[in-house]
Order: structure tokens, then sequence, then C-alpha cells
């Protein structure tokens, strides 16, 4: 199988800028880029699913080059309904810096910044060099500015795939760059840089997106109640990313694992046979859990979430370390936990209704603290019986738990 054909397999190609790609993809040894801007200090896995990329052309030989947008993010590229809030020159720095460090150590490729290139261009000399070369007729029609025109687009979102077709030149002058790869939601930013080129300089570059991936729903990938899923273990641990990997719905996961892991064609395709025999076994899931936490943290983190999900999934959470705890237990009801008795934590942190209700969960068995079970109402909690003498973990039945810190 080419390249291009495992793309195509994969559903990783949407739009792609000429036919003439596909030979070059298959034949020729490109140097690429794809880029993002820095709205956050960390990428998400909606991210992860484009940039793998980068790692896949970089297996077949291609290329491939990371860019930070320091400069496209001090302008922010347009929202389909409203302007884009605009962050601190600070606040870019310090986002840029955090992407730069994460992009290499998790992908390893060159990284740049179109700040670097961008900084010291007059006004005069954007217009002249660059701005001379684009018809407003033709930036109307792209997609994502004519849309905005009915409630009104500022010239700077306006210049936004100006500014991004020029880093599509510069890097073809300055490093050989001829292709450029992105989400589908990127396609008139990369043909305007294909059509700056081709008047600027009489070449031709090309341009290939990708599908956004979704979920069930039709939501980005990655998406829960409005909050992404960081590829930074410290903003979203290994524990969370598996149930939501692990969660992933049986409509989804064999779209995600030809997206988001490396297993060939043949071994999909037998995962995919066994996941239907017995989707209750959901072993396409936990495939694609250890696919991407691997490669993303290490097999190390992985185990870690394993034994996380077995342990809170028991009750049993004797090994776990405080941090771990918190890891597994991030959602849960919070409390400020003070020196009481058993019954009366229960109720004055609801976790009971009332003393009744209270003595029914203890007598029948439904209480847990610190993964022991208790049924003496009467039983004094101090800090002394916390783990790391900060924190106390109520469960309460099979599923429902609830975290109590002392200062």
């Amino acid at each position: 199988m080419t390249l291009f054909e495992d793309l195509k397999w994969r559903g990783l190609i949407k739009d792609i800028s000429s036919p003439e790609l596909e030979k070059k993809l298959n034949e020729e040894k490109l140097t690429f880029y794809i880029g993002t801007d820095p709205t956050a200090d960390s990428m998400h896995i909606g991210h992860f699913s484009s940039f793998l990329i980068a790692t896949r052309l970089a297996k077949y030989g291609h290329h491939p080059i990371l860019l930070i947008g320091g400069a496209t993010g001090r302008i922010g590229d347009p929202k389909p309904t409203s302007e884009r809030q605009m962050i601190t020159e600070e606040e870019v720095e310090k986002n840029v810096k955090g992407l730069t460090e994460q992009a290499k150590k998790i992908f390893g490729f060159e990284v740049v910044n179109n700040y670097d290139w961008t900084k010291d261009i007059s006004i005069l000399d954007f217009l002249r060099d660059y701005g001379k070369y684009i018809n407003v007729n033709y930036m109307l029609d792209k997609d994502i500015i004519s849309r905005r025109l009915d409630t009104g687009i500022t010239f700077c979102e306006f210049a936004y795939t100006l500014l991004q077709g020029m880093d599509f030149v510069y890097l073809h002058e300055k490093k050989g760059v001829t292709l450029q790869v992105a989400g589908s939601d990127q396609w008139g930013n990369i043909t305007t840089g294909i059509e700056l080129a081709r008047k600027k300089n009489d070449i031709e570059l090309f341009g290939m997106t990708m599908p956004l991936v979704l979920d069930a729903n039709g939501v980005k990938f990655g998406k829960t109640e409005g909050n992404a899923l960081w590829l930074d273990k410290e903003k979203t641990s290994s524990y969370e990313l598996y149930q939501y990997l692990i969660n992933s719905s049986d409509e989804c996961v064999i779209d995600y694992l030809k997206k988001l892991t490396f297993l060939t064609k043949e071994e999909i395709e037998q995962i995919e046979i066994k996941h239907n025999q017995k989707p209750e076994e959901r072993l396409a899931q936990k495939k694609l859990a250890h696919e991407v936490i691997t490669f993303l943290h290490g097999e190390e983190e992985f185990n870690k979430a394993i034994r996380i999900s077995e342990a809170l999934f028991s009750g049993d959470i004797s090994n776990l370390s405080l941090k771990e705890i918190e890891d597994g237990l991030k959602d849960v009801p919070n409390f400020k936990a003070v020196d009481s008795t058993l019954i009366d934590l229960l109720v004055n942190n609801k976790i009971a209704s009332s003393r009744r209700e209270a003595r029914e969960f203890l007598n029948a068995g439904s209480i847990t603290l610190n993964g022991n079970k208790v049924m003496d109402e009467n039983m004094l909690i101090t800090k002394d019986l916390a783990i790391e003498q900060k924190a106390i973990i109520i469960r309460r039945g099979k599923k429902k738990y609830y975290m109590g810190l002392f200062e």
C-alpha cells in the first residue's frame, strides 16, 4: 500500500490542491509543515489527531517542520460567528514556549516560530511585498470570511489569511517547504499561500487537509463539556485520557484507531472482527487507549492509568498515592474535612440526606473510608486517618466518591 493509499484508507485526506500531489507523496521526499497558534500552553487531543500526520509522513521519508504561530497567534484567525478574543503579548510568549517544548518532546521534529520572520516586517513592506499580490475579491470568497460579512469582520481578522500565506512562501524560500498540511478548517488559508507563491514567485506549492475527527454526536474529538483534553499530563492526567478513550463509542472507535494509531490495516481489521464479536469486552477501545497514551506519555503512564482505574472500580485504593487518587477523583464532590463523627461527616457534607439515611448506608455496608468498609456511626474522623495527612476518601455504594480535604 502506498502512502497516499494508506492516508485515504485511514480517512486522513479531505482536500488536495492538485492531483499531482499523490505522485509526489508516493515517489518524492517533500519538506512540509503543519502549524498551530499558541492559544494555550499545551496542545489538546484534537491537535494530536492532526499533528500525527507529521510522524506518518516522516515514516515514509518526508521532512516535517512544526510551526508555532507566535505572530499569527497575536492576531487570531477568524471564528465563524464572532471575533476571537485577543490574548496578551505575555500570554502568547508563555504559550509559545510551552508548545515549542511540548512539540519537540512528543514529536521530535524541527519547530519554528513565525514571529521570528514577521516581527521586523513594516506595514509598508507587508503591503508592498505581499498585499499587492492577493485580490480582495479572492479573499472575500474564502468561506470563513464570507460567513462573517453580514455581522462584520475587522481588518485584523481579514488579514490573517494573508499572514498565513506569507508563512508558506517564507518557508519555501528559506527551508524548501513545498507542502502544507492542516485540518480541513484551514483550507482557505492554505490556498491563499499557494496563490501568493504562484503570483509572487511563479512557483507551485501544494496543500492537503484532513477531516476533523468527530465523536458520535458530531462534536470535535476530545471535547468534554467544553473542556479540552490536554496533551500535557499535568493538565490532563493519563487516567483522565484513558477514561475518555476507553469510553469511545463503538460507532467511532475503529475510525479512531485508523486516525490516531500506527497500527496496520491488517491489524485494525483483525481488531474490528474481534470487537464486533464481543463488543462488551471493549477490545478496540483498550487498544486505542494503549496506543495513544504510550505514544504521548509512555508505557509506565498507561500502566498507571490502568492501576488507578482498577483500584477505583474495586474500591481498594490502599495502594494508590494521594496524587494518583487526586488524578482519578478530580471531578468528584469535594468538601472541607474537620474532626467529627462519621455520621456527622456523612450528613454535613450531603453524602447522606439525613441521619436516618446515613445509618441505613452504614448498616448495609455501603460506606467505605479510604477503601475500608466502616459501620460505626460514632467513629471519630480526624486528620490522623487522612491519606498523607491530607485527604479522606468516602465511597458510597459502588461508584459514588467524595473527597474530604483537611487544612
